[in-house]
Formats: structure tokens, C-alpha cells, sequence
């Protein structure tokens, strides 16, 4: 079995794709990459092309053929990782939003301290967002408390994107079933390890908006998750999950 790779989604990132590259890389603790890149019209994929010639086995790229959605492209990087039997998956943004220093303290909370899922939350000791203006923190952390409201969810920080999924747990949701692409998504595959009694490890960070390139945010995505979330627990109620038990964990420390 690998150990670990971090998939990052990329779309128009060529301002960023080679320096979060080689800051991955840089570590001592070894972490794969797999970049699902989206057909970026600005040249992306060449760049990490080129990069692939100067780290053999460790970047890999994968082509799709235009923008098909943050979720599927996530769906796409978890299968490719769990064929190639990676024991330790990551989900990370490309723009340095997420501190790539942060992935060695996802890695600990699931290696070491016995977590299934590891969630790099922005929201367990207070409001930890950086550059973001007023309006979109209160949209951000009132969206998470409109998911724990309506689904029950005993996490803080419910749509954060900066995540460490061990394999089983990929493994145990049919990831053929996840419906949502958008914003939504990372609500449902949080809420889909939870119902399935994972043990689920928040982990504080500190969000930084990308000061390179433009934000995927818009209101589709946003109007997704606020609807989507009331269907996703409607039909949860309609849904066997394998396992009963439903443990969480908040860590506040390495």
C-alpha cells in the first residue's frame, strides 16, 4: 500500500499549480499528488507537465474535458487514488487557501491519533478566516450552522474543503451515489462518513482567501448546498448505513 497523495483540482491555477507543487514536495514526510485538471484555458496542465519530468512517481495528472464540477472531480481523484491503493487521501485547494503545512497535521490526526477523517476546520476555535470580506464569513459560518441545524451534524466547520480521508473510509461510501457537485459536496461527504459512524477529527487552521487568480465561488454553488442540504437529510431518513455506531472527535492539538 502508498501512503499518501493529495488530489488538488485545478482550473485556471497556473499562478499558483507550480508553487504548491514544490511546497508539497518540499517536506520531509513524503506526499504524493494528483492534479485533476479541468482543461484550463491559461496552460495549466503544461505547467504540470513539465513538473512531472522532474518528480517521477510522485505528480500525476489526469485530463478532463472542461468544467465538470469540484465534487466530480474529487469523485474522479478518490477512485484513481484508491486503485492505485493509497492508504491516506487528501483534498486540498491549489491557491494556498490551505496551508500546505497544515497537511502534516491532517496526516497525524488520522496516522497517530486514530482518526478516520480529519477535517482542516476554520471554525472550532472561533472564526479563523483571513481576507475574506464580512459578508462572505457571515455566509460561510452561517452556512455551517444551517447544516448542523438541519442535519444534526456534530461538526464545526461542515463545508470546509481541506480534508484527510484514510482509504476505508472512501471505501465504505458508494461514491457513485454522492449527488451533490458543488458547495454541497463537501457537506455530503462529511455527512455520509458521519451517518456511516466514522470517527471524524476536526483539526483548527487558519483559512487565507487566494490573493492569485479567481475564486469558483458563485450562487449556484451556494444556492446547492442551502437546498440540497434539506434533501440530502430527507433521504438519509430512507437510507441503511452499514455501521451504527457514530463517533466524532474534536481535536484542538497536535
Amino acid at each position: 500500500m502508498k501512503d499518501s497523495i493529495v488530489i488538488i483540482p485545478t482550473y485556471n491555477e497556473i499562478g499558483n499549480i507550480e508553487p504548491i507543487i514544490r511546497k508539497v514536495f518540499s517536506f520531509e514526510k513524503e506526499f504524493d499528488i494528483l492534479v485533476v485538471e479541468d482543461n484550463s484555458p491559461d496552460g495549466t496542465a503544461a505547467v504540470v507537465k513539465k513538473l512531472m519530468k522532474e518528480f517521477p512517481e510522485r505528480l500525476y495528472i489526469e485530463e478532463r474535458k472542461g468544467k465538470l464540477g469540484l465534487g466530480t472531480a474529487y469523485i474522479h481523484g478518490f477512485k484513481w487514488s484508491l486503485n492505485k491503493d493509497y492508504g491516506y487521501i487528501f483534498e486540498m485547494d491549489a491557491d494556498f487557501s490551505h496551508n500546505p503545512e497544515d497537511l502534516i497535521r491532517l496526516y497525524n490526526a488520522c496516522k497517530e491519533n486514530g482518526a478516520d477523517m480529519s477535517i482542516g476546520s476554520r471554525y472550532i476555535k472561533g472564526v479563523n478566516v483571513v481576507n475574506w470580506p464580512m459578508g462572505r464569513v457571515l455566509m460561510s459560518y452561517g452556512a455551517s450552522m444551517y447544516v448542523r441545524c438541519v442535519t444534526r451534524l456534530k461538526i464545526q466547520d461542515t463545508t470546509a474543503g481541506f480534508k484527510c480521508y484514510t482509504a476505508k473510509v472512501l471505501k465504505a461510501i458508494d461514491l457513485d451515489k454522492i449527488r451533490f457537485t458543488g458547495y454541497a459536496f463537501q457537506i455530503e461527504m462529511k455527512f455520509t462518513a458521519w451517518k456511516l459512524g466514522f470517527k471524524i477529527v476536526e483539526v483548527p487552521i487558519v483559512f487565507t482567501d487566494r490573493t492569485v487568480g479567481e475564486s469558483k465561488m458563485n450562487k449556484s454553488i451556494f444556492k446547492e448546498a442551502i437546498f440540497g442540504v434539506i434533501s440530502m437529510k430527507f433521504n438519509s431518513l430512507f437510507t441503511k448505513y452499514k455501521r451504527e455506531v457514530q463517533c466524532l472527535v474534536k481535536v484542538f492539538s497536535d
